[in-house]
């Protein structure tokens, strides 16, 4: 609804001020109840992943559902590619790598080369290559969320660990953020408006980060939608976002139960991997003191070997490939839930000032405050910047766990196959054995 409608309406008198606050971005379509409004939903119905669209299911869905309704068809992924990925629209290349440990008298901490190519003219040089360490990345997207509150703020890998649990200068650790940094700023750098903030042009281009002067003309655009919710409600929230809404919430239960599960089975396969060393060396053992059958025993324990370091393989790929991706999805519904919420909040403080100014124009026909306008055209952009970054995001999602999959089931067919392979040739060992047995026995 423009301000100059929303005066006609003033003016009339004619309706009720819960018709005239209906949703900026929906206006058109039917209204579900917002995050105020108790829902009853019955047990047998359950947000379905369908891309933030609602849809019954007669019986609750299964965590191993989840994949069957990710919509990972080539079709679907590409008519929702994101155009901004592809590699001839993009001026701007970052890589994270090269991690260094560094040790001083105060702390020890990690390092990484944040290398950077691009042809933009914001940038002084093409090239850059630069150190980070986490810290800094935090700074740079604390700073983008401040700078750019409507639009979706890829996640970091979380800052802490337990001690005494994780190690986080062992290498595997550090290889698994180095990985989630790159992941982080590659989305930020492909994106259409965070790749040209300037707090990441300070991020990429400057040798001594100065993170405490900061820009403080950007941060300050953030301010207003960060403290907008002082005596403001907001009374209903358009359809499509509490589609994205339920859409996260079930989506996040889904992701969680399958972290759950994989963390039980990456702590099985690892006590399983113990036993079976130990399997193994008692075979090479006993093949030492049994002359007669040392072959075929010795056969059994490289066997054995060979399925360990098959196992220890699928182990690696779980816990270095299929769990980060796992977290950062669940990460990255925190994000997106952060910002329906800032989107809520602007739009309860436009029904706030408007029905304010409303009442204020039936009684003394006062015109309609511009700061109500404002408002308007702030909640119009976090529709419609939400909008794009959720399509964004639901493309790369497809993308991220389609591949994932496909990862996933290679590593388990490379596994087996090994597997397979080994006990294979221990059974030509044995047949070979047994021909020679009988040749002997002949003679």
């Amino acid at each position: 609804m423009s301000a100059g409608a929303a005066r006609g309406l003033a003016s009339s008198g004619q309706k009720p001020i819960t018709e005239i606050l209906h949703p900026l971005s929906a206006a058109e379509e039917p209204l579900s109840p917002g995050p105020d409004v108790s829902v009853s939903v019955g047990a047998d119905k359950e947000a379905g992943l369908t891309n933030g669209t609602p849809v019954e299911t007669s019986s609750p869905a299964s965590a191993s559902s989840l994949f069957n309704r990710l919509q990972l068809d080539d079709e679907l992924e590409a008519d929702a590619r994101d155009p901004y990925a592809s590699t001839e629209t993009r001026d701007l290349f970052v890589t994270v790598d090269d991690p260094k440990k560094h040790v001083s008298t105060m702390e020890t901490y990690i390092t990484y080369r944040v290398s950077t190519k691009t042809s933009r003219i914001e940038f002084d040089l093409p090239e850059y290559c630069v150190r980070r360490r986490y810290q800094d990345f935090d700074w740079l997207r604390i700073k983008l969320e401040d700078s750019q509150p409507t639009h979706l703020i890829p996640p970091l890998p979380e800052k802490f660990v337990m001690k005494g649990v994780v190690d986080r200068f062992s290498e595997e650790f550090v290889e698994t953020r180095m990985k989630a940094l790159d992941k982080f700023l590659k989305r930020v750098a492909d994106h259409p408006v965070l790749s040209f903030n300037p707090h990441l042009n300070a991020f990429l281009s400057a040798k001594d980060l100065n993170k405490r002067q900061g820009l403080a003309l950007l941060t300050k655009v953030g301010e207003s939608v960060k403290h907008v919710t002082g005596g403001y409600k907001l009374r209903i929230r358009p359809a499509e976002f509490c589609a994205m809404g339920e859409y996260l919430d079930t989506f996040s239960q889904k992701l969680g139960t399958i972290d759950r599960i994989a963390q039980r089975i990456l702590k099985e396969q690892s006590e399983y991997l113990t036993e079976l060393r130990e399997y193994g060396t008692v075979y090479s053992s006993w093949a030492a003191s049994e002359e007669e059958l040392q072959r075929p025993l010795e056969g059994v324990a490289s066997c054995v070997t060979t399925c360990c370091g098959a196992l220890e393989g699928l182990s690696d790929n779980m816990s270095q490939d299929f769990l980060p991706v796992l977290r950062e999805y669940l990460l990255y519904i925190e994000s997106m839930k952060n910002v329906l919420r800032k989107r809520d909040q602007s739009q309860a403080e436009y029904e706030g000032r408007l029905e304010a100014a409303i009442l204020r124009k039936q009684e003394d026909r006062t015109p309609m405050p511009v700061e109500v306008e404002k408002c308007q055209d702030k909640v119009e952009c976090f529709n419609a910047d939400l909008k794009a970054d959720w399509e964004r995001w639901q493309s790369n999602k497809r993308q991220d766990f389609k591949l994932l999959l496909t990862g996933v089931a290679d590593k388990n067919i490379n596994h087996y196959e090994k597997c397979q392979a080994a006990w294979e040739s221990l059974i030509t060992l044995l047949q070979d054995k047994q021909t020679e047995d009988k040749t002997s026995e002949t003679n």
